[in-house]
């Protein structure tokens, strides 16, 4: 006896302030949005965008995932941005000027969250010369 399965349907959330995690390396850029708690609500990267190689790594690319960013977040609600930029890749300044010219955002603060060493790795010894 066959058994019917139940499909849920799955709950849009609203969300009215949101985080967007910008990471950007020089390999490629990813960009998260998530709610306040901190669970991502879409994501994307240059990669997911069809780019490989070294055009992962461009500011087209970075600028064309904000795109793709920005008209999903909208689906869910967002109103407010925090950007939260991490990395040294050349996406970083791309994807955020993206940002704030994409329609029904408003960005109410950019923080820089690269993590920079204190006083890095301790050094090796010296050799012992015989």
């Amino acid at each position: 006896m066959a058994t019917k399965r139940v499909k849920r349907k799955k709950i849009k959330k609203v969300v009215p302030s949101a985080v967007a995690h910008v990471h950007s390396s020089y390999n490629n850029t990813i960009i998260t949005i998530a709610d306040p708690k901190g669970e991502a609500i879409v994501w994307s990267s240059a990669g997911a965008l069809g780019f490989k190689g070294s055009k992962k790594s461009t500011p087209y690319a970075a600028k064309l995932v904000a795109q793709a960013i920005a008209a999903s977040a909208l689906e869910y609600g967002v109103k407010e941005l925090k950007v939260m930029l991490k990395g040294t890749g050349p996406g970083k300044d791309a994807s955020l000027r993206q940002l704030q010219a994409s329609e029904g955002f408003k960005i109410t603060e950019v923080k820089d969250v690269t993590p920079r060493p204190f006083n890095g790795c301790r050094k090796p010894k010296k050799r012992w010369n015989s």
